[in-house]
């Protein structure tokens, strides 16, 4: 089941309407949508979201503020005598010279609320605040957008050998492994949790792959920080220096490695096990893309496969605080949360980018909107954070059993782009985002991975298994410990990047994330018939990825980092050559697409992308349209030093060049009026683009493009901040998304969803 077409609105249209919905809901994971009204409770008021200081907040909580509640939710204190002015949990972004938001802490305490969490990655707090105290907060010059602390859900061998990285590794009759397996590199799953004890976790010795596990959501998160769920006047903020005690106190409340069932759901354990499993000798052959790295569990959903978005931001500080410490590189989340807000203010997007800045490479799945309930097709249906630029949004493809790849095709369910999260200018006038996505496709339908198992005798494995018992993989004897399941979705095919990415960083660990991703998408194979909106540059081709990370420099991390490379320096390594843009796999010829996606809405090629460095190879700069910013990440002052990121600082970018001279843009043969029924612009087949740039097409930039206080500026390229519809294409602006579970390329089983919102955009 899916959301039914949502119309675009006007420009003009300060609120987006909320999408109609059709059937029953499957129960379980059901957020509800339906609305009821708090009934006397005094502190409700009339608030018009198109005037300031209702501009900086989102529309699910101007609802509430006005007085109706969707059923359901647990951000506002309920129960079954409501209080007269009920607490409401909320994120709160700020702005101002203060790391510690000490004066706006004060603020939130004065106004009988409490504050839980204050954010490393971002500026920002969770906090609880009575509904009448949120509007006058709003006020405050220090706050820029304030959000629901809403749910976030889980997205909802053969992939070795179709996926192409059965040939990048071998192991002999004794278990020797020899070649690229993702040997010493940490990746983060956030997710259900990770149930170590499965086989496909083991590793060479005793033990096992699963190096730490920890909980946001062992409790609520006014508990977790040491309070009584809905308490006011406490403020568990307080500096989270290396070594305090805040800080050991906190790692020893999240702290889950001794948990007696790590996943009760399931979902987390199968996204690891694609991602890092190894092969289940009394089974079918599940091995997963990287079956020797490092796996980091950071739970951030509950049994049932809900958790909130703070949870989930707080489980990227928790990786970004110890990225170093552990060399965790990558971080998968295959998870989604409902939002129409621009990823300029859009809580998790900004979470996402402080990552980004501190040199991990964040892989989110796209979603499962693709098709509506009546199976036409659905644009406009990335899920958050997938929406913002500066990570790597991964869409499902089908390989229809076969490991051939020629037939493969985009699953209907995966989600479509372009974004449309918009913003809003001081007039009220929106201006979606018009974001490229997704990046590229992965194999993600009928995928079988490891399985969680409770170890309840006589009870179902896990709660998906309770649900949907036909997931199972029978055929072999199985236990607790290498019993397996099969699902389909996004949130199965963005495993298969984050697995690849381990790849190319063992084989290359000087790569930076924006780099990464346009190897991912130079080295893509376009699918037949689909367009850039559909699986973006293509489908992953990993030998083609690693072949291209191995003829680079592997010190370019570390001279972005300390600023000692310039735009326009070589970037191959010493005595190597850029490859044939040509792979062999399976003795199957797969050309590259040798498209990337830059600056958002942007298309370019050629060579020189990959011959010598160019500015937006630095992950601290995020580029959107014709405006870049830079996201510093500062340190705590401890040994050693630059260690443990203690927050990130958003500023305009510096003057410099964002690309240098011999990249070719193709903005002109993608942009202009894009229709659906003709193929045109961003729906024309990325296979014609591929043959198109292959033919010599495309301008070839003589001095590149350079940013002049944040604005990226061009030699008379025109580079189009938006994109053009035409034919009345329905975009879905207003969409409630939220990720499901796919059991089958047209049987999507699973779904939840949650309120409409938008927020307004800070100027960016």
């Amino acid at each position: 089941m899916q959301n039914q077409h949502v119309p675009g609105v006007p420009q003009t249209t300060r609120r987006l309407p909320i999408p109609q919905r059709s059937g029953a809901l499957i129960t379980g994971l059901i957020l509800g949508l339906m609305c009821s009204t708090l009934t006397g409770q005094s502190s409700a008021q009339t608030v018009n979201p198109n005037v300031w200081p209702a501009t900086k907040l989102s529309l699910d909580l101007v609802q509430v503020l006005s007085g109706t509640v969707p059923k359901g939710i647990k951000w506002v204190q309920a129960g079954r005598s409501p209080p007269p002015d009920p607490g409401v949990k909320i994120i709160i972004m700020a702005t101002g010279p203060d790391p510690d938001l000490t004066a706006l802490r004060s603020a939130i305490l004065a106004a009988k609320g409490s504050v839980y969490y204050r954010y490393q990655s971002v500026p920002g707090l969770s906090a609880m605040l009575p509904r009448s105290k949120i509007l006058a907060l709003a006020e405050r010059a220090d706050v820029t957008t304030i959000s629901p602390n809403r749910p976030a859900v889980k997205s909802g061998s053969f992939l070795e050998t179709t996926a192409g990285a059965a040939g990048l590794r071998s192991i002999s009759a004794t278990g020797v492994r020899t070649g690229l397996d993702g040997t010493g590199v940490g990746i983060a799953i956030l997710d259900s949790g990770v149930y170590s004890k499965h086989s496909a976790f083991a590793k060479d010795g005793r033990g096992d792959r699963v190096k730490r596990a920890v909980s946001m959501n062992l409790m609520t998160d006014a508990q977790a920080m040491g309070l009584r769920d809905w308490d006011a006047g406490l403020d568990t903020s307080a500096k989270y220096s290396p070594g305090s005690q805040t800080q050991i106190t906190y790692e020893s409340n999240i702290n889950n490695d001794a948990a007696p069932d790590p996943d009760g759901y399931g979902h987390g354990t199968f996204v690891a096990s694609i991602a890092a499993g190894r092969d289940n000798a009394a089974g079918p052959n599940s091995t997963g893309i990287a079956p020797n790295a490092d796996i980091y569990d950071i739970r951030v959903l509950d049994n049932t496969g809900v958790g909130q978005i703070g949870d989930v931001m707080a489980g990227i500080d928790w990786a970004i605080y110890h990225a170093k410490e552990l060399n965790i590189r990558v971080i998968n989340l295959s998870l989604a949360a409902d939002s129409s807000e621009s990823f300029r203010t859009d809580p998790l997007c900004r979470a996402v980018r402080a990552a980004t800045a501190a040199g991990l490479t964040v892989v989110v799945a796209a979603g499962n909107y693709g098709r509506s309930a009546s199976g036409a097709e659905r644009f406009g249906t990335i899920a958050s954070p997938g929406i913002d630029p500066s990570v790597i949004t991964v869409g499902s493809s089908n390989s229809r059993s076969t490991a051939l790849r020629a037939d493969d095709v985009v699953n209907r369910f995966s989600s479509r782009g372009p974004t449309r999260g918009a913003w809003f200018d001081a007039n009220g006038v929106s201006h979606p985002d018009n974001i490229l996505k997704p990046d590229l496709v992965a194999p993600g339908n009928r995928i079988i991975g490891a399985m969680s198992d409770t170890g309840a005798r006589g009870a179902p494995p896990n709660n998906l298994i309770k649900l949907h018992s036909n997931l199972v993989v029978g055929g072999f004897t199985a236990s607790a410990s290498n019993g397996l399941m099969e699902l389909s979705g996004t949130s199965v095919a963005a495993p298969v990047v984050t697995g690849t990415i381990a790849l190319m960083l063992q084989a290359n660990p000087g790569l930076t994330t924006p780099l990464i991703k346009a190897i991912l998408q130079y080295t893509a194979q376009p699918l037949s018939g689909a367009s850039l909106v559909q699986q973006g540059a293509g489908m992953l081709n990993i030998e083609g990825a690693v072949r291209l990370a191995k003829a680079l420099r592997t010190d370019i991390a570390s001279v972005v980092a300390a600023g000692t490379i310039r735009p326009g320096e070589n970037l191959l390594a010493p005595g190597m050559t850029l490859p044939n843009p040509v792979s062999i796999i399976n003795g199957e010829t797969v050309e590259w697409s040798r498209v990337v996606f830059a600056g958002g809405s942007h298309v370019v090629s050629g060579s020189a992308l990959f011959s010598r460095y160019h500015g937006f190879y630095d992950p601290r700069i995020v580029w959107a349209g014709t405006r870049a910013r830079v996201h510093q990440p500062i340190y705590w002052t401890s040994t050693p030093a630059n260690r443990y990121m203690r927050y990130a600082l958003d500023s305009v970018a510096p003057n410099g060049s964002l690309f240098g001279p011999g990249v070719i843009v193709a903005d002109a043969l993608t942009g202009g009026a894009s229709s659906y029924l003709s193929a045109q612009g961003i729906f024309a087949p990325t296979t014609a683009l591929k043959n198109q740039l292959a033919g010599g097409q495309g301008i070839a930039l003589s001095e590149g493009i350079a940013l002049s206080e944040g604005i990226a500026l061009s030699e008379g390229i025109a580079l189009s901040e938006g994109i053009a519809l035409s034919e009345g294409i329905a975009l879905s602006e207003g969409i409630a998304l939220s990720e499901g579970i796919a059991l089958s390329e047209a049987d999507l089983q699973i779904y939840s969803a949650s309120g409409d919102s938008i927020a307004t955009g800070e100027a960016w």
